[in-house]
């Protein structure tokens, strides 16, 4: 196989969490493979330092916000891009949220809070950029998943039925999607130390527990997604669409 079907050179790629805990340094990787990046929050200052480092690689980018779960923002957003680029060939649907407490003490106003973010917030972009790219001929969309899209996380009721939500939701659109040529396709990645995360894996016995169902005894850093991002957005994975990629270390594997 040729080191040219990972050259995601002239690409254009929206990244949606782009610059969370986990997306600066995909986003920067998505650069250093060829990609202009725009990365997006709602927080529109929280990614300048690194519309800045993008550049800096010699990528194009520029700075602008979101709320995943307005739909005329999302219009708002694409269309910005479309007028500055021409076109979006990579989708990445990053975003999301959790309120960690037992089922019975979650609210209903919490629950509809992960739910909008994590699963609506998806569907709507991937239907407003995946209109673009069958006008245009085909893109990626990639779409993050999570350990609790196969697993019961204790705590985290609504996050793992809007994480279910968007891996079923990933292989509707890959289906119905495949004739314009475009793929769609999730990553579920396993432990890593993120915002989101931080709180738990501040505790020491969950960690270690953690740390000892992983066979590779160790949690994820940031680096161990870039090629997984880079696979899926790129021609190396023309015929890959409507799977789910776990970067997990091998959490999802372990039986006894």
């Amino acid at each position: 196989m040729s080191l040219d079907l990972f050259d995601l050179s002239g690409k254009v790629a929206l990244f949606i969490g782009g610059g969370g805990g986990l997306g600066k340094v995909v986003s920067l990787g998505l650069a250093r493979a060829g990609a202009n990046v725009i990365p997006v929050s709602r927080n529109k200052e929280r990614n300048a330092d690194l519309v800045e480092e993008i550049m800096a690689l010699g990528r194009k980018s520029f700075l602008t916000s979101v709320d995943i779960t307005n739909k005329m923002d999302i219009k708002r957003l694409v269309n910005e891009v479309i007028e500055n680029f021409g076109k979006i060939d990579i989708l990445i649907n990053a975003a999301g949220k959790n309120y960690k407490k037992p089922a019975l003490e979650l609210t209903e106003e919490e629950w509809d809070d992960v739910l909008e973010v994590n699963a609506k917030g998806v569907f709507l972009a991937s239907q407003i950029v995946g209109e673009k790219m069958i006008a245009q001929g085909g893109g990626k969309i990639i779409n993050f998943a999570s350990l609790g899209s196969h697993l019961g996380i204790t705590r985290s009721v609504a996050y793992c039925s809007s994480k279910g939500a968007v891996m079923q939701m990933t292989k509707v659109l890959a289906t119905e999607w495949a004739p314009y040529g475009i793929n769609v396709n999730c990553i579920s990645p396993g432990y890593f130390k993120t915002p989101l995360t931080e709180k738990v894996l501040s505790e020491k016995e969950t960690c270690e527990k953690i740390i000892n169902r992983t066979p590779m005894r160790r949690l994820g850093v940031p680096e161990d997604l870039v090629g997984a991002v880079i696979f899926l957005a790129s021609d190396a994975s023309n015929f890959v669409t409507g799977t789910t990629i776990a970067v997990d270390g091998g959490f999802l594997s372990l039986a006894i």
